[in-house]
């Protein structure tokens, strides 16, 4: 996941990332600037670290790399936009329901407290809310 510490020290996960998907924090990519994201694992995973000046060098010499990276700039755009647009027009309940759609697996292994921040609600709201089914 991807999660930023706010002032008072919560945790807000801006992100989940499952098997295959790629996450990380495209302002400090491109402003070679330090990140304000935290990535943290939460299941046994690898991580690949890019920097920059080896991103570019992998994009000149292989150019259908430079296809790879825009399309999944692309859809991560459109993603985060979707993500914005459901914060402000669906309810907690829609919100945890698309969110099971989305990552049917994650509940299995990721704290209730992480899922309820991202769906930006409290647990204990969450807890409510997973007990109506």
């Amino acid at each position: 996941m991807t999660y930023y510490t706010d002032k008072e020290g919560n945790d807000q996960v801006i992100q989940f990332a499952t098997a295959g998907w790629w996450t990380g924090d495209l302002h400090s990519l491109t402003s070679q600037q330090p990140s304000i994201y935290t990535t943290r694992a939460l299941a046994d995973s690898e991580m690949l670290l890019l920097p920059k000046v080896r991103m570019e060098e992998l994009l000149e010499r292989y150019p259908k790399f430079e296809r790879y990276f825009r399309i999944m700039f692309q859809n991560s755009l459109v993603t985060h936009q979707n993500r914005i647009i459901e914060a402000f027009t669906a309810t907690a309940e829609e919100r945890y329901h698309n969110f099971q759609k989305k990552y049917p697996q994650l509940e299995q292994y990721v704290p209730l407290k992480y899922i309820a921040s991202y769906l930006g609600i409290t647990p204990e709201f969450l807890s409510k809310i997973r007990r109506k089914k």
